[in-house]
Protein backbone atom coordinates (compact mmCIF):
# COMPACT_ATOMS: atom_id res chain seq x y z
CA UNK A 1 0.00 0.00 0.00
CA UNK A 2 1.54 3.19 -0.81
CA UNK A 3 -0.05 6.79 0.58
CA UNK A 4 0.79 10.30 -0.57
CA UNK A 5 1.23 13.28 1.93
CA UNK A 6 0.66 16.55 1.59
CA UNK A 7 3.04 18.58 3.81
CA UNK A 8 2.67 22.65 4.45
CA UNK A 9 5.96 24.02 3.84
CA UNK A 10 6.05 24.94 7.94
CA UNK A 11 5.22 21.66 8.63
CA UNK A 12 7.36 19.17 10.23
CA UNK A 13 6.96 15.37 9.81
CA UNK A 14 6.85 13.31 14.07
CA UNK A 15 5.74 10.08 13.67
CA UNK A 16 3.99 7.74 10.55
CA UNK A 17 1.76 4.72 11.82
CA UNK A 18 0.39 2.12 10.36
CA UNK A 19 -2.26 0.24 11.85
CA UNK A 20 -4.63 -2.57 10.99
CA UNK A 21 -8.27 -3.12 12.62
CA UNK A 22 -10.82 -5.71 11.53
CA UNK A 23 -13.22 -4.75 9.39
CA UNK A 24 -16.52 -6.39 11.03
CA UNK A 25 -16.97 -7.44 14.84
CA UNK A 26 -17.94 -5.47 17.84
CA UNK A 27 -14.73 -5.53 19.06
CA UNK A 28 -12.01 -4.07 17.97
CA UNK A 29 -8.37 -5.39 18.14
CA UNK A 30 -6.55 -3.13 16.68
CA UNK A 31 -2.88 -3.87 15.18
CA UNK A 32 -0.29 -1.95 15.39
CA UNK A 33 1.92 -2.71 12.34
CA UNK A 34 4.94 -0.33 11.90
CA UNK A 35 5.79 2.85 13.07
CA UNK A 36 8.08 5.36 11.71
CA UNK A 37 9.01 8.15 14.47
CA UNK A 38 11.74 11.01 14.72
CA UNK A 39 12.97 13.04 11.83
CA UNK A 40 15.04 10.29 9.92
CA UNK A 41 11.92 8.41 9.75
CA UNK A 42 13.38 5.17 9.56
CA UNK A 43 10.64 2.74 9.99
CA UNK A 44 10.04 -0.40 12.40
CA UNK A 45 7.89 -3.42 11.50
CA UNK A 46 6.36 -5.20 14.46
CA UNK A 47 6.47 -8.21 12.33
CA UNK A 48 9.44 -10.45 10.02
CA UNK A 49 6.90 -10.16 6.92
CA UNK A 50 6.00 -6.41 7.48
CA UNK A 51 8.39 -3.78 6.00
CA UNK A 52 7.65 0.09 5.85
CA UNK A 53 9.11 3.41 4.56
CA UNK A 54 8.69 7.05 4.03
CA UNK A 55 10.44 9.02 1.43
CA UNK A 56 9.64 11.48 -1.02
CA UNK A 57 6.47 12.74 1.10
CA UNK A 58 5.16 9.18 0.24
CA UNK A 59 4.95 6.14 2.88
CA UNK A 60 4.84 2.69 1.48
CA UNK A 61 3.62 -0.63 3.63
CA UNK A 62 4.49 -4.27 2.27
CA UNK A 63 3.30 -7.25 3.61
CA UNK A 64 4.70 -10.76 2.30
CA UNK A 65 2.75 -14.04 2.26
CA UNK A 66 -0.60 -11.72 2.57
CA UNK A 67 -2.95 -14.05 4.29
CA UNK A 68 -6.98 -13.92 4.51
CA UNK A 69 -6.02 -13.52 8.66
CA UNK A 70 -4.57 -10.04 7.25
CA UNK A 71 -7.64 -8.87 5.92
CA UNK A 72 -9.42 -5.43 7.21
CA UNK A 73 -9.23 -2.02 7.69
CA UNK A 74 -6.02 -0.56 7.48
CA UNK A 75 -4.72 2.99 8.68
CA UNK A 76 -2.23 5.53 8.38
CA UNK A 77 -1.85 8.46 10.44
CA UNK A 78 0.88 11.10 10.03
CA UNK A 79 1.69 12.98 12.89
CA UNK A 80 3.06 16.50 12.46
CA UNK A 81 5.87 18.08 15.13
CA UNK A 82 2.02 20.23 16.57
CA UNK A 83 1.21 16.78 17.68
CA UNK A 84 -1.84 17.26 15.22
CA UNK A 85 -2.36 13.50 13.58
CA UNK A 86 -4.25 13.12 9.99
CA UNK A 87 -5.39 9.77 9.34
CA UNK A 88 -6.16 7.66 5.75
CA UNK A 89 -8.07 4.50 5.64
CA UNK A 90 -8.06 1.46 2.82
CA UNK A 91 -10.07 -1.87 3.06
CA UNK A 92 -8.33 -4.84 2.33
CA UNK A 93 -9.62 -8.31 1.42
CA UNK A 94 -8.66 -11.82 -0.23
CA UNK A 95 -10.48 -11.62 -3.45
CA UNK A 96 -13.60 -13.99 -2.89
CA UNK A 97 -15.86 -15.59 -5.29
CA UNK A 98 -19.35 -15.21 -5.96
CA UNK A 99 -21.35 -17.57 -3.19
CA UNK A 100 -25.08 -18.56 -2.82
CA UNK A 101 -26.97 -16.04 -4.76
CA UNK A 102 -30.65 -15.30 -4.13
CA UNK A 103 -33.93 -13.37 -5.18
CA UNK A 104 -36.61 -12.26 -2.88
CA UNK A 105 -39.62 -10.13 -4.08
CA UNK A 106 -40.91 -7.18 -2.33
CA UNK A 107 -44.92 -7.07 -3.69
CA UNK A 108 -46.02 -4.20 -2.18
CA UNK A 109 -43.30 -2.48 -4.65
CA UNK A 110 -43.03 -4.86 -7.48
CA UNK A 111 -39.35 -5.10 -7.23
CA UNK A 112 -37.24 -8.13 -6.89
CA UNK A 113 -33.84 -7.88 -4.95
CA UNK A 114 -30.64 -9.80 -5.77
CA UNK A 115 -28.74 -11.26 -2.62
CA UNK A 116 -25.10 -12.80 -2.57
CA UNK A 117 -23.05 -13.92 -0.05
CA UNK A 118 -19.49 -12.65 0.10
CA UNK A 119 -18.19 -12.21 -3.26
CA UNK A 120 -15.60 -9.68 -3.82
CA UNK A 121 -16.54 -6.75 -6.74
CA UNK A 122 -20.17 -8.41 -8.00
CA UNK A 123 -22.20 -7.18 -10.66
CA UNK A 124 -25.29 -7.75 -11.47
CA UNK A 125 -27.45 -8.72 -13.93
CA UNK A 126 -30.88 -9.27 -14.84
CA UNK A 127 -33.01 -11.12 -17.53
CA UNK A 128 -36.65 -12.31 -18.03
CA UNK A 129 -37.47 -15.22 -19.96
CA UNK A 130 -33.80 -15.54 -20.37
CA UNK A 131 -33.33 -11.83 -22.16
CA UNK A 132 -31.94 -8.70 -20.68
CA UNK A 133 -34.32 -6.54 -18.88
CA UNK A 134 -36.02 -4.05 -21.32
CA UNK A 135 -38.12 -0.92 -20.46
CA UNK A 136 -41.32 -3.06 -21.45
CA UNK A 137 -40.20 -4.97 -18.44
CA UNK A 138 -38.87 -2.83 -15.81
CA UNK A 139 -35.38 -0.77 -14.67
CA UNK A 140 -32.84 -2.21 -12.75
CA UNK A 141 -31.32 0.41 -9.57
CA UNK A 142 -27.81 2.30 -9.88
CA UNK A 143 -25.88 -1.17 -7.76
CA UNK A 144 -27.28 -3.45 -10.09
CA UNK A 145 -29.06 -5.46 -6.37
CA UNK A 146 -32.86 -3.91 -7.35
CA UNK A 147 -35.29 -4.95 -10.22
CA UNK A 148 -38.14 -2.80 -10.22
CA UNK A 149 -40.57 -4.27 -12.15
CA UNK A 150 -43.31 -2.44 -14.07
CA UNK A 151 -44.65 -5.67 -16.30
CA UNK A 152 -48.56 -5.89 -15.79
CA UNK A 153 -49.45 -8.40 -14.70
CA UNK A 154 -45.89 -9.99 -13.27
CA UNK A 155 -45.48 -13.16 -14.68
CA UNK A 156 -42.59 -15.79 -16.27
CA UNK A 157 -39.36 -16.24 -14.92
CA UNK A 158 -36.78 -13.67 -13.53
CA UNK A 159 -32.79 -14.42 -13.09
CA UNK A 160 -30.54 -12.40 -11.43
CA UNK A 161 -26.92 -13.33 -12.58
CA UNK A 162 -23.74 -12.06 -10.38
CA UNK A 163 -20.57 -12.18 -11.75
CA UNK A 164 -16.87 -10.98 -10.67
CA UNK A 165 -13.64 -12.28 -11.80
CA UNK A 166 -13.24 -15.04 -10.73
CA UNK A 167 -16.42 -16.81 -10.69
CA UNK A 168 -20.21 -16.15 -11.68
CA UNK A 169 -23.92 -17.98 -10.14
CA UNK A 170 -27.45 -17.11 -10.91
CA UNK A 171 -31.03 -17.66 -8.80
CA UNK A 172 -34.39 -17.38 -10.70
CA UNK A 173 -37.55 -16.40 -9.54
CA UNK A 174 -40.94 -17.83 -11.17
CA UNK A 175 -44.08 -16.07 -11.20
CA UNK A 176 -47.27 -17.05 -12.54
CA UNK A 177 -46.73 -18.49 -16.94
CA UNK A 178 -46.82 -15.40 -19.37
CA UNK A 179 -50.25 -15.82 -21.55
CA UNK A 180 -48.57 -16.09 -24.92
CA UNK A 181 -49.66 -13.48 -26.90
CA UNK A 182 -52.27 -14.62 -29.79
CA UNK A 183 -53.52 -17.69 -27.94
CA UNK A 184 -57.20 -16.87 -28.37
CA UNK A 185 -56.37 -16.87 -31.81
CA UNK A 186 -54.53 -19.78 -31.76
CA UNK A 187 -57.55 -21.83 -29.95
CA UNK A 188 -60.71 -20.47 -32.59
CA UNK A 189 -57.85 -21.89 -35.55
CA UNK A 190 -57.92 -24.90 -33.38
CA UNK A 191 -61.39 -25.20 -33.46
CA UNK A 192 -62.67 -24.46 -36.71
CA UNK A 193 -59.98 -27.02 -38.01
CA UNK A 194 -61.39 -29.69 -35.71
CA UNK A 195 -65.16 -28.60 -36.78
CA UNK A 196 -63.61 -29.00 -40.43
CA UNK A 197 -62.73 -32.17 -39.90
CA UNK A 198 -65.74 -33.31 -38.27
CA UNK A 199 -68.13 -31.62 -40.91
CA UNK A 200 -65.89 -33.57 -43.79
CA UNK A 201 -66.51 -36.77 -41.72
CA UNK A 202 -69.93 -36.41 -41.12
CA UNK A 203 -70.63 -35.22 -44.55
CA UNK A 204 -68.72 -38.30 -45.80
CA UNK A 205 -71.01 -40.55 -44.12
CA UNK A 206 -73.86 -39.36 -44.83
CA UNK A 207 -73.04 -39.57 -48.43
CA UNK A 208 -71.80 -43.12 -48.22
CA UNK A 209 -75.62 -43.91 -46.76
CA UNK A 210 -77.68 -42.20 -49.19
CA UNK A 211 -75.17 -44.09 -52.32
CA UNK A 212 -76.12 -47.24 -50.33
CA UNK A 213 -79.78 -46.72 -49.99
CA UNK A 214 -79.86 -45.74 -53.67
CA UNK A 215 -78.69 -48.68 -54.47
CA UNK A 216 -81.10 -50.85 -53.19
CA UNK A 217 -83.50 -49.08 -54.59
CA UNK A 218 -82.20 -49.34 -57.57
CA UNK A 219 -81.92 -53.26 -57.40
CA UNK A 220 -85.35 -53.47 -56.22
CA UNK A 221 -86.35 -51.96 -58.95
CA UNK A 222 -84.36 -54.27 -61.34
CA UNK A 223 -86.02 -57.41 -59.44
CA UNK A 224 -89.67 -55.95 -60.07
CA UNK A 225 -89.16 -55.82 -63.91
CA UNK A 226 -87.62 -59.07 -64.32
CA UNK A 227 -90.93 -60.84 -62.56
Amino acid sequence: MRTRIEQGPLEELSVVTWERDPETGISSKRVTLATCPGRSLKCAGTRPNVRANVEHQETTLQINGYSGEESGVYAVTVTDHTGAKTTAHCIVRIYEEVHHVSVSINVSHSSLICGEAWGTDPHFSWFHERVAITNTVGSVSKDGTTLFVTKTPLCGHFTCMVSNKLSYSSATYTAAPCETEGRGTTVAVVCLVLLLLFGGVLAFLLWRRRRHNNRGERLHEHLDDTI
